[in-house]
């Protein structure tokens, strides 16, 4: 048990919230995938510090479908530039079904890469050479973006390639304009293989926190693709990822995003975190019915719309040291018995500043010690932050562990699950340095 278990149990409170959702069904125009579990949902979500919850079914592995589309875009993107690239294929909303014809009149491009037929073309874009296939390019990039290898899941490769006709239908459309670099026998083949690559929900979640941390895999450290490559997808997604329902989804959920028939979805809070779902039932525009639903409710009551304006990441957490190790510290505070760890925070305090610091305590503490909690310099704390405090130093409590919180605007409030003296217990001319050696002391015992 730990403090930033808060965010998992926020997870598993989705989860309970829709799992009994019965509406959409898995899709069946792809044999093996109609053979899925209607009942798995899982959920997952991975920080820019590379910090992974997840609840549910999170670990099933499924196939990526078009969530595979944003990653090999990205992957077409690096090796031609965005300008080559637009030759081929547009940036626009089509405002219609994934599987829809929607190629620009004159030039015959597809109006996007999140679309089928912008899919086709873009894979097809991927530089293939005998030392260096294109489909090895694909698997291996991606599996950069979930931070470890991956594999294709043949049996939906060999069902879809089977029942694909409409998908071939297009490339040739395509190609008649001059448009498609490739066979269309080639290039639909590849993109089947493509879209069978096997992931999970927290695969995913790494994938979408690799663009919101712009580029950069948070587990691995990796460098993926380049900052511009990651906002370019990411602004792709939040205008087109959701086909003829993407306007809807920005306006109400506020996140990039992109679903797959699969049952897999995930959105990108940018700078933030990565968060995906799995739940197979469909709705009418290809999307988890579950997992448009969870996302939704997260936006609304984490306040996670891309139109607010978030903390900045590394801006929440400032100090993650001892009291003992405090250059401020009294000369007489140095040597504390049992050491003391202390973690400062700065600034207003939400979901993803709330998750920081949760960690933050976690892993302070010599040794799993006693903790003081500094708060002096936080200016705000919303009412979800709060409560994700709240339950975060009661499950650190909980294991067993001691803390103590310097809060002199009082903006955490009464925090039962902490005992020991806080900022208020001091004079009113106390300093900061005061107040954390005061309950350090108290929690070693000496005061």
């Amino acid at each position: 048990m730990s403090a930033a278990d808060a965010v998992t149990d926020s997870l598993a409170g989705l989860r309970d919230r829709f799992a009994a959702v019965r509406e959409g069904r898995p899709a069946d125009y792809i044999p093996q995938l109609a053979l899925a579990d209607p009942d798995a949902f899982g959920l997952a979500l991975v920080s820019m510090d590379g910090h992974r919850y997840s609840a549910g079914e999170a670990e099933v592995p499924f196939t990526l479908q078009s969530v595979s589309k944003p990653f090999v875009y990205a992957l077409a993107l690096s090796a031609l530039g965005l300008d080559e690239v637009s030759r081929w294929v547009g940036a626009e909303p089509s405002g219609e079904a994934f599987n829809a014809i929607s190629l620009e009149p004159g030039t015959g491009r597809p109006a996007n890469a999140m679309v089928n037929a912008g899919a086709i073309v873009t894979t097809a874009l991927v530089p293939d050479t005998p030392d260096d296939p294109a489909f090895d390019r694909i698997l291996h990039c991606l599996g950069r973006f979930a931070g470890r290898g991956l594999d294709v899941d043949e049996e939906v490769f060999a069902s879809e390639s089977a029942t694909g006709d409409r998908n071939r239908a297009l490339a040739y459309l395509i190609r008649s304009t001059g448009t498609l670099p490739v066979d269309p026998v080639r290039a639909v083949d590849r993109y089947f293989r493509q879209c069978a690559i096997r992931v999970t929900a927290v695969d995913l979640a790494t994938m979408a926190a690799t663009l919101a941390y712009g580029g950069v895999n948070p587990v691995t450290r990796e460098r993926v693709v380049s900052a511009e490559v990651a906002a370019g997808v990411l602004a792709v997604m939040a205008t087109c990822g959701m086909y003829d329902g993407s306007g809807d989804w920005l306006l109400r959920v506020g996140l990039p995003a992109k679903s797959g028939v699969s049952g897999g979805l995930i959105a990108v809070g940018p700078a933030r975190f990565g968060v995906a779902t799995y739940s197979p039932p469909l709705d009418a525009t290809g999307g988890s019915v579950r997992g448009h639903a969870a996302l939704e409710a997260m936006s609304r009551r984490y306040g996670l719309h891309l139109m607010l304006n978030p903390a900045l990441p590394g801006s929440t957490v400032t100090l993650v040291t001892t009291a003992d190790d405090l250059p401020s510290a009294p000369s007489g505070e140095r040597g504390l018995r049992g050491r003391v760890g202390v973690v400062a925070a700065q600034g207003a305090i939400d979901f993803t500043a709330a998750e920081r610091v949760l960690y933050a305590l976690d892993e302070s503490g010599p040794d799993g010690g006693p903790v003081v909690l500094d708060l002096h310099d936080v200016t705000a704390i919303d009412t979800v932050a709060r409560g994700m405090l709240h339950n975060g130093l009661a499950r650190f409590t909980a294991d067993g562990r001691r803390a103590a919180v310097v809060d002199p605007k009082d903006l955490l409030g009464p925090v039962d699950a902490v005992r020991e003296r806080t900022g208020r217990d001091l004079p009113r001319h106390a300093t900061r340095e005061d107040a954390v050696a005061g309950c350090a002391r108290a929690l070693a015992g000496e005061g």
